[in-house]
């Protein structure tokens, strides 16, 4: 059983930072990208950023000099530092993989449980 557990969140005040760590456990043979989402309450979930197993990240418009993420392969586990965080970085944070559990077997997506990041003004 795979799971994604996130650490990290927390309460902090504007212009401050946090680092998101999100490690991936059980039984994978690969993960192909990785990323983070987030929803506030009453608005949809979306993307903040993302990294493949190779190639470019991608990052949301509004992090993009702010958020960066990155990649342990070694452990499995994806990193999310925040910086010059803003009220309207309070959300819920989710970390996402897409992986095999063994060769030759379709992809699967797995999310975690959500860490929380409140930035107070």
């Amino acid at each position: 059983q795979v799971r994604l557990v996130e650490s990290g969140g927390g309460l902090v005040q504007a212009g401050e930072s946090l680092r998101l760590s999100c490690a991936a456990s059980g039984t994978i043979f690969s993960i192909n990208a990785m990323g983070w989402y987030r929803q506030a309450p009453g608005k949809q979930r979306e993307l903040v950023a993302a990294i493949p197993s190779e190639g470019t990240t991608n990052y949301a418009d509004s992090v993009k000099g702010r958020f960066t993420i990155s990649r342990d392969n070694a452990k499995n586990t994806v990193y999310l530092e925040m910086n010059s965080l803003k009220p309207e970085d309070t959300a819920l944070y989710y970390c996402n993989a897409h992986l095999f559990l063994r060769r030759w077997t379709p992809m699967r997506e797995y999310w975690g449980q959500g860490t929380q990041v409140t930035v107070s003004s």
